[in-house]
C-alpha cells in the first residue's frame, strides 16, 4: 500500500534542541542506548538524610502514643471506667523475666500496638487473696503494669488494700510492659474479670478468675491432674470458704490425708489448688486449728514470696 504522506520525525536531537523552551530544566536521559555507560549515581543530599531521621523519630513517637491510647480506650469502653481517679495508685513491680512475651501472645492472642489488660472488680470487704498471690507470681515472670483503683460505689478502702501491689514507683512507658493488671475495689457480690472487652464476656467468681490467671504460666497437665486441681479449687471455694463448719471440717480432714502422702495437694509441685486452698483457710480463720499436715503445708506456702507478701495484708 503506498504511503499517502510523510512527516518529519519529532524525536531527533536537533528538533528537541531547537524547540524546547529555555524555562524547562534538563533531566538525564533514561532511554540510553544499550551498551552505553551508566549515569554516575548522584550523592544523597544531607538535608534529605536529616528529614528521614526526623521522620523515623516522629513515627516512633506516634507508635508509643498509639499504644497508650489503645490501652486507655480499653479502660474507657468498660462500664467500670467511672472509678474515682483521686484514689488511683499505680505500681510496676516486676522481677527479671524468665519467659518472653511470645508466650503471652500465643496464649492470649497478639494485639499489635496495644497492651493486654486484665481488669478485675472485687469487693474490699472480702478481698480475693488468691488473685493477689497469683498477681505476685506473675510479676516474677512477666513485666506487669499494675494498678489499683477505687470505684465510686465504695466509700472507703483500707490503706493496706490500696497498696496491695506495693508502693508507687517510677514507671516505664506503657508499651514496654507485657501485661496490664488492674484491680478495681467495687461493691460487687463476687469478683469479676474482663480481659478482651470487645469480644469476651465477664468471668465471675474467684475460682474461675484464678484458673484464667494461672493458665498464663503455660503449665500443661494431663486430664487426671487437671481434674484433681479443679476439684480442689471448687472444694476450697464452695465448702472451705463458703460452706458450713461441718463441711469445713470434712475438707480439712481430706486435705490432711492428701498432704500426708505428698508435699502439695496435687503432685510434687505447687499448683492452683494450693493457692486457692491456702487463701480460703486464711479468710475463714481456721488456719490455726488445722491438722498437723495442713499446718506444715501452710508453712511451706508462706515460705514463698508471693504468699508472704499477701500475709502482710492480713495483719
Amino acid at each position: 500500500m503506498p504511503v499517502m504522506y510523510k512527516v518529519r520525525p519529532l524525536h531527533s536531537a536537533g528538533v528537541l534542541a531547537e524547540h524546547l523552551p529555555s524555562c524547562m530544566y534538563p533531566l538525564p536521559n533514561l532511554h540510553r542506548a544499550p551498551g552505553t555507560a551508566a549515569l554516575p549515581q548522584e550523592e544523597v543530599d544531607p538535608s534529605l538524610q536529616v528529614l528521614e531521621t526526623r521522620q523515623e523519630e516522629i513515627l516512633k513517637r506516634l507508635y508509643e502514643l498509639k499504644s497508650a491510647v489503645d490501652g486507655l480506650s480499653k479502660m474507657i469502653q468498660t462500664p467500670d471506667a467511672d472509678f474515682d481517679v483521686t484514689n488511683i495508685i499505680q505500681t510496676d513491680e516486676f522481677s527479671p523475666l524468665t519467659t518472653n512475651g511470645a508466650d503471652l501472645d500465643l496464649m492470649l492472642g497478639k494485639d499489635y500496638g496495644a497492651l493486654k489488660d486484665v481488669v478485675i472488680n472485687a469487693n474490699p470487704s472480702l478481698p480475693p487473696l488468691s488473685l493477689l498471690v497469683i498477681h505476685s507470681m506473675l510479676c516474677e515472670r512477666y513485666k506487669i503494669l499494675s494498678a489499683v483503683h477505687t470505684h465510686s460505689s465504695v466509700k472507703s478502702v483500707p490503706e493496706n488494700l490500696l497498696k496491695c501491689f506495693g508502693e508507687q514507683t517510677k514507671k516505664q512507658p506503657r508499651h514496654e510492659y507485657q501485661l496490664g493488671f488492674t484491680l478495681i475495689w467495687k461493691d460487687v457480690s463476687k469478683p469479676q474479670m474482663k480481659f478482651s472487652i470487645q469480644t469476651m464476656c465477664p468471668v465471675e467468681g474467684e475460682g474461675n478468675i484464678a484458673r484464667f490467671l494461672f493458665s498464663l504460666f503455660g503449665q500443661k497437665y494431663n486430664a487426671v491432674t487437671s481434674t484433681l486441681i479443679d476439684s480442689w479449687v471448687d472444694t476450697a471455694i464452695l465448702q472451705l470458704k463458703e460452706g458450713s463448719s461441718k463441711e469445713r471440717g470434712a475438707v480439712l480432714r481430706s486435705m490432711n490425708a492428701a498432704l500426708g502422702k505428698s508435699s502439695w495437694l496435687v503432685g510434687s509441685e505447687l499448683t492452683l489448688a494450693d493457692v486457692v486452698a491456702w487463701c480460703a483457710l486464711q479468710q475463714t480463720g481456721t488456719a490455726n486449728t488445722a491438722p498437723a499436715n495442713v499446718q506444715k503445708w501452710m508453712k511451706s506456702c508462706e515460705n514463698l514470696a508471693p504468699f508472704s507478701s499477701v500475709m502482710k495484708l492480713l495483719k
